[in-house]
């Protein structure tokens, strides 16, 4: 495991901590200009994964950091991106459906990955290059990296097409494109079956083989994918930008996803 995977995994588990501390107590709402919500544990997880990534030689674009312009930006060949918090209207609802992602990118491609669950204790991690993603259930937070490689089983996305596509929907999100394109599906004859999802969870469960595709016809911003899109391209499932047809790519000019498709297969 590389060092900056490593980093990146205590990062997450110490960050899901803090924002266990908040979960269990009384949540307060705040909100920010573009109208989503923003909780205590947004910032205390993001102070705590700066702390840890800031001794690497990369820079940090965050949700909850200032965003640095594009005129500096552009000279940046690997980068780390972060949502301290994925998914804070499920961390509202106190479903337990939110996470912490960290990725590092490297001219635009997802190289590593972490997604970790803290209601759960989950961790999913992937190394891009290696084609290797794993997921570990811990007993705690301060699990250690031996806990978490002792843990670990690799992840397997489904090989096998059949009639039955399972999609994944979001918890919060689900709009009438995607019920448009699941209507698709249905009139070429295939069964279809909708997983709910909140967070980057989606991702997972097409990585770890729980279901089919995942269609986004919606916005996201690059904080959002890049820890999802690393851990499903360990694995050989595709991440696709519905204009280009081409991979998501990060560091972008404008931080905002187009839509996109993820796949465990071709269709």
């Amino acid at each position: 495991m590389k060092d900056s995977l490593e980093i990146a995994i205590q990062a997450s588990l110490k960050a899901g901590k803090a924002i266990m501390e908040v979960y269990n107590s009384v949540i307060e709402v705040e909100y920010k200009d573009d109208k989503s919500p923003l909780t205590a544990a947004d910032q205390k997880s993001n102070d705590i994964i700066n702390k840890f990534l800031k001794d690497t030689a990369y820079p940090i674009i965050s949700e909850e950091n200032k965003q640095i312009s594009y005129a500096v930006r552009k000279s940046w060949q690997t980068c780390w991106i972060v949502d301290p918090v994925d998914g804070t209207k499920e961390f509202i609802k106190r479903n337990g459906e939110f996470t912490v992602n960290i990725a590092l990118v490297r001219d635009g491609k997802p190289a590593y990955g972490v997604i970790y669950v803290p209601a759960t204790k989950t961790l999913f991690y992937a190394n891009v290059n290696q084609k290797e993603a794993f997921k570990a259930i811990v007993d705690s937070h301060d699990a250690t990296l031996s806990d978490v490689l002792a843990a670990s089983k690799p992840l397997q996305p489904k090989q096998n097409k059949t009639n039955l596509i399972e999609v994944v929907g979001s918890r919060s999100h689900m709009n009438q494109a995607t019920l448009d394109y699941i209507a698709t599906l249905k009139n070429k004859g295939k069964t279809v079956e909708v997983v709910s999802k909140g967070s980057s969870l989606k991702f997972c469960l097409v990585a770890e083989g729980l279901a089919d595709i995942y269609p986004r016809f919606a916005p996201t911003m690059e904080w959002d994918t890049a820890a999802g899109q690393a851990i499903c391209e360990a694995v050989g499932v595709t991440v696709i930008n519905q204009d280009t047809k081409t991979p998501l790519l990060y560091n972008k000019e404008n931080l905002l996803n187009p839509w996109f498709m993820v796949s465990s297969y071709e269709r």
